[in-house]
């Protein structure tokens, strides 16, 4: 006799795999699924949900950081709370800080994406892969277009986040497991860890107000542990946007009009608060103290994590100047060895201060145009 856990447990993948049908799995023409996205969770990551308290059905969240070239998958406890499951380096990203704004200039995406089941690539060429779901409501009503940028395995990019396929097939994993009890998950995507030494060091980025609006969302999640709710209005992010008390109507945002009056809870809007004014003071302080600031530009063509670049040298490839970049200042080019401590340096140290053969067959701006504007 099956016990209620089990068989809720079989209903929940029941459910999921009846979610990816022909029509949601990117052009696929088969309901059967390949055994890589039906892998269980390796025993050692089941048993760390266990340590932690984690229903193997209960909702995930993904936070990504470009700069330090990180993923973490954070998951629901039994408490309700989100807490931190695994941090997974990531393998190769593309393009250069800052968020995606067209077809075809290698940039990764940058905001709060909502991933459904028909975003979940089982049949991938680059093993599996989790569409984030560019361009959202916020991109569209800002003009920016691209296609099928994803997060997935072989660890080259062009516009995507690319793991190794070990990696991916947990993540994947978890993602079809976390979707058996829910409609979808979010993904954070950022240029890096929106600290105050972080801002302070790209305060000369012309994308540094679109990073303090996603600084607001980052914060109601780090002082609550609990997923903001994502509205667009006015062309912006909102976040946790709760009608007024007493309003006789609905909340409705429209992207690209004005926002509607809205109220946050004011536990949320309490911590959030706390928080944006400690941050503040240290960022003004950072700035009083006139701490170096990084190149509008940095010159590469995304990152590897340091514990990649043994094994995949050749991957981390010059850049080459993004269309999208077009607007910035026109700045001497950026060395490879630096001794200020650039990004330049802390990626890559004195690797590059001799002549590289780059193999051509596996640079990824020259890959086949299957995942990714360029061809992840």
């Amino acid at each position: 006799m099956i016990g209620a856990t089990a068989l809720r447990a079989l209903v929940l993948t029941a459910a999921f795999f009846a979610a990816l049908s022909p029509a949601t799995c990117l052009g696929e023409n088969s309901n059967r699924l390949p055994a890589k996205a039906t892998k269980e969770l390796p025993p050692e990551l089941l048993s760390l949900l266990r340590q932690k308290k984690m229903p193997k059905y209960s909702p995930i969240l993904v936070r990504v950081f470009k700069q330090e070239a990180e993923l973490e998958v954070w998951k629901q406890d039994t408490t309700g709370l989100f807490k931190i499951l695994k941090v997974y380096p990531i393998c190769r990203w593309s393009g250069d800080l800052g968020p995606k704004l067209k077809e075809g200039d290698r940039q990764a995406p940058e905001g709060f994406y909502t991933i459904t089941p028909e975003l979940m690539n089982p049949n991938s060429d680059y093993h599996l892969a989790i569409n984030v779901g560019f361009p959202n409501s916020f991109d569209k009503a800002n003009n920016r277009d691209g296609s099928l940028l994803m997060i997935h395995g072989d660890c080259s990019s062009s516009g995507c986040y690319a793991m190794t396929d070990e990696q991916i097939s947990e993540i994947y994993s978890l993602a079809r497991d976390s979707l058996g009890g829910r409609p979808s998950f979010q993904v954070q995507a950022y240029p890096f860890r929106l600290t105050p030494a972080n801002l302070a060091q790209h305060r000369n980025s012309p994308n540094l107000s679109f990073w303090k609006m996603l600084k607001v969302g980052n914060d109601h999640f780090e002082t609550t542990h609990l997923e903001p709710k994502v509205d667009v209005c006015n062309r912006r992010y909102v976040f946790d946007a709760q009608a007024p008390p007493n309003s006789p109507y609905p909340l409705v945002f429209s992207p690209t009009d004005k926002c509607p009056a809205f109220v946050v809870d004011s536990k949320i809007a309490r911590r959030a608060l706390e928080k944006q004014r400690t941050d503040e003071l240290e960022f003004a302080r950072l700035l009083n103290d006139n701490v170096p600031a990084a190149p509008i530009y940095s010159g590469l063509d995304g990152g590897m994590n340091e514990a990649f670049l043994a094994k995949y040298l050749v991957r981390a490839t010059l850049a080459k100047v993004m269309p999208y970049a077009s607007y910035l200042p026109q700045l001497p080019p950026i060395p490879w060895v630096t001794n200020d401590g650039s990004l330049t340096s802390r990626w890559f140290g004195t690797s590059f201060s001799k002549p590289i053969a780059c193999d051509l067959a596996r640079s990824s701006f020259l890959s086949t145009v299957v995942e990714g504007d360029d061809g992840c």
